[in-house]
């Protein structure tokens, strides 16, 4: 199977994510998440060690499904459950053999780890991974065909140690927080010789028993898919409308916050480290199920170095909350970069009201 054949594959399973207008701000996975993919795998020649030459396939269908957990830090673990399927169709380098017939199902069990890297583009998240596990590869009817007879290993499996590799991107879809389209690349070895079992007929003569011996098996398999984060923050929520004037009682306790940062920094002031302690002071005395922190920027800079600015900044105000007593896991850190303005401006403005981080507790 040629080069340009699995460029085209690629090429058709990658499309989708070209629909930007579908697409949210990505976030970074945090806590559970299962994910489903299918597409293509192309199998690189199979090396014959028993007798020379190689088994060439075609193009085959690839599933794979995960489940995993993301540490909301770039950093995530999953464990894989894959099945790939290439049929055997000629056979190169051996001399009276041409012809090949047969399938090659792969099916296994993988350990991966990934990183996303969180902030270089607002709509999409390219991550890298690695991964070990174990294949079982079934050789079902595998015939090679030649002068002196044909050899047929049907249905013969054997277990091989597997590594991968894994490079992918994946866009949150906006209208179904948590649920994002993913597109891969993986390469995947079983490692090591097997020897399956069969049987030589030849022209003259009874069929006999025999076997034959192939070398590590290459796959490069183009995916698309989804994933399910279940731990995506909601949509960002406006501040809650002030409470109409009262007389008597007293007003209730405010429950956004804002707290604004200079031009281009994510360290805090004087005047911010009040609010925040504010804020934490007031979280004492009502009931909440969360705390959130979403950080903001203006529109000077680049909107990828705003979204990574605009986390940073959130950051700094959640380790804030912590140290004045609220408890970690009730916060929820969230960067929305130049999006979100407090007050509108046009591109390259740098507008004070824009540069902050608003704690809400719901």
């Amino acid at each position: 199977m040629n080069l340009r054949t699995a460029l085209l594959a690629a090429t058709v399973l990658a499309a989708p994510m070209a629909a930007g207008s579908v697409a949210a701000v990505a976030q970074p996975v945090t806590g559970p998440y299962v994910s489903l993919g299918a597409g293509v795998n192309l199998k690189q020649d199979l090396d014959i060690k028993s007798g020379g030459g190689n088994l060439q396939s075609e193009l085959g269908p690839a599933v794979v499904g995960a489940l995993g957990y993301g540490l909301g830090n770039g950093f995530r673990a999953e464990i894989e459950g894959n099945y790939y399927n290439n049929k055997f169709n000629k056979v190169g380098g051996a001399s009276g053999y041409s012809a090949a017939g047969g399938h090659e199902q792969l099916f296994g069990v993988m350990v991966n780890g990934y990183y996303d890297f969180n902030g270089l583009i607002p709509m999409v998240t390219p991550y890298i991974g690695l991964g070990a596990g174990y294949e079982w590869a079934n050789e079902q009817g595998l015939k090679a065909y030649g002068p002196a007879g044909s050899f047929s290993a049907a249905n013969d499996s054997k277990g091989s140690f597997a590594a991968q590799a894994i490079v992918g991107a994946s866009m949150p879809l906006a209208a179904i927080p948590g649920l994002s389209l993913t597109a891969e690349y993986r390469f995947m070895a079983l490692i090591g010789d097997r020897t399956y079992s069969g049987t030589t007929t030849p022209s003259v003569g009874a069929p006999y028993a025999s076997s034959v011996k192939v070398g590590n098996d290459y796959n490069h398999t183009f995916l698309l898919g989804v994933r399910y984060d279940f731990g995506a923050p909601p949509p960002p929520m406006a501040p809650a409308a002030a409470p109409a004037p009262m007389a008597a009682p007293a007003p209730a306790p405010a429950r956004s916050y804002l707290v604004f940062f200079d031009w281009d920094k994510a360290t805090l002031t004087g005047r911010a480290r009040q609010i925040i302690h504010e804020a934490a002071d007031n979280s004492t005395h009502v009931q909440y199920t969360q705390i959130e922190v979403n950080g903001y920027t203006d529109t000077s800079g680049s909107a990828k170095y705003n979204m990574g600015l605009s986390i940073r900044r959130a950051d700094a105000v959640a380790g804030e909350l912590v140290r004045d007593g609220v408890p970690k896991s009730a916060i929820a850190i969230h960067g929305f970069g130049e999006t979100h303005l407090l007050v509108p401006t046009g591109p390259g403005v740098r507008e004070p009201q824009n540069r902050r981080v608003e704690i809400i507790i719901q």
